[in-house]
């Protein structure tokens, strides 16, 4: 999960969500405090959670490490056929605005010839 966040692609998208989730609750005082209350009961469920899972996962590491390790490969894997993982969603969307700039300068071109 952690080399899953650190992806530029992933760690930049949660970034705008953020910000842009922020800036919600900042415009809009209601929805901020249903969002305030809102995070308040997943912060119980998830402590109360964490405390009763502990014991569970403790008997799991073993499994857990041996399925992280292959997750782990196949990330790296991934991640080299799919460069665009290693880019921030501010660049992808850069560079698909200029590719879809230059076909339709390319379209016009042909058109007008």
């Amino acid at each position: 999960v952690e080399e899953v966040a650190n992806l530029s692609l992933v760690s930049s998208a949660c970034d705008v969500v953020s910000a842009a989730y922020a800036s919600t609750k900042e415009s809009h005082p209601c929805l901020g405090s249903v969002c305030d209350t809102a995070e308040r009961g997943v912060q119980s469920v998830t402590e109360a959670t964490a405390s009763c899972v502990q014991p569970v996962l403790a008997t799991l590491e073993p499994h857990v490490a041996a399925a992280s390790e292959y997750a782990s490969k196949s990330l790296d894997k991934l991640g080299e056929k799919l460069p665009l993982l290693q880019k921030p969603v501010e660049q992808i969307l850069s560079d698909t605005k200029e590719l879809v700039s230059s076909r339709v300068a390319e379209v016009k071109e042909a058109v007008s010839s």
